[in-house]
């Protein structure tokens, strides 16, 4: 058996160095005090943190410790397996367990440069210490481009069958992106801290995905949410003048589209508050900021609790989002 190899080197998706009990946190660490606690809560998960590697093992042992085994509200569907994919492909499984545990995986064939991904049992709260090769060696892929994703919690990945499932993890399966997941369940109403986060952060591209909560959770007008979106936006471009942004509204939601909050707005009211900020400053000479229509992309029966879209829904949102990020990047590439 070889040595085991420290795990860090082999995370990818996080942009943020560990702090305290929080291994791979998904908003700056030294900045959470300016956030909603909503906010700053759900970025305590490691959502779309994943180990990538490459090489010829044909099996690893990865030496893990998890921090609970409450799945919340998404239940089995935020992560109970180490999963490993590979081509695009899962070949194997192993469950977690509480505390500490080592989860044993085989790596499928193929050519030894062919990347591996290995996702976490993200609601378990787990770190993983590090990854012993057996049979062979494994090392770390080359970077990919990094794209920043920002979003609520159909982002994050609700209510998706596995972590793997969520639409922004497909899409850097099959883009070849180094995706960071941003999304915020029960959050992500635009919040300017956040923004400026962004702003701060390396990226080849950057996507912005949220409304839904601006509905209810903490209620905008339409108006409040345009002058909101406007901001937001200016503050990415502080640190992203010419950074690709894809800017995709809410999908729909049948009991929000007709029916006002609090302040008046229904969600066919926030939704195109948001794309009319895209659509003005697009017309203002952003050539590098991208419009993705939400509303029609789903229908009511790819929802599978009536707000968030199951596994066809995400893929669904994969294929449209995916093409619309990799072609901010690389327009008429793959």
């Amino acid at each position: 058996m070889n040595r085991p190899e420290p795990a860090e080197r082999f995370v990818r998706g996080c942009a943020w160095p560990a702090r305290g009990d929080v291994a791979y946190p998904r908003a700056d660490p030294e900045d959470l005090a300016r956030l909603p606690l909503d906010t700053a809560t759900s970025a305590q998960l490691p959502v779309g943190v994943r180990l990538e590697l490459v090489g010829d093992a044909p099996t690893v042992e990865l030496h893990y410790r998890t921090g609970t085994d409450d799945l919340g509200y998404r239940g089995a569907g935020a992560g109970t397996s180490f999963v490993a994919y590979r081509a695009g492909v899962p070949v194997d499984e192993a469950p977690a367990q509480l505390g500490a545990g080592t989860a044993r995986l085989t790596l499928g064939t193929g050519d030894p440069d062919e990347r591996v991904i290995v996702y976490l049992p993200e609601a378990m709260r787990p770190v993983v210490d590090s990854i012993t090769p057996i049979g062979g060696a494994v090392a770390p892929p080359p970077d990919q481009p990094r794209w920043l994703a920002y979003g609520d919690s159909i982002a994050e990945g609700w209510v998706a069958s596995s972590p793997a499932g969520a639409w922004p993890a497909i899409v850097g399966r099959d883009r070849g992106l180094d995706v960071i997941n941003l999304g915020y369940a029960g959050a992500a109403r635009g919040e300017l801290a956040t923004a400026e986060q962004l702003a701060h952060l390396p990226a080849a591209v950057i996507s912005i995905s949220h409304g839904t909560n601006c509905w209810s959770r903490v209620p905008f007008s339409a108006a409040l949410l345009r002058e909101g979106t406007r901001a937001f936006l200016t503050l990415i471009r502080h640190g992203h003048p010419h950074t690709p942004i894809v800017v995709t509204s809410p999908v729909v939601r049948p009991d929000a589209e007709a029916t006002p909050n609090a302040l008046g707005a229904t969600l066919a009211d926030l939704r195109a508050a948001i794309e009319d900020v895209a659509t003005e400053r697009r017309a203002a000479g952003d050539d590098h900021l991208t419009l993705v229509p939400g509303g029609t992309l789903l229908a009511p029966g790819d929802l599978a609790d009536g707000i968030h879209p199951g596994d066809d829904g995400h893929r669904t949102l994969a294929a449209v989002f995916g093409r619309a990020v990799r072609d901010a990047i690389d327009p008429g590439g793959r």
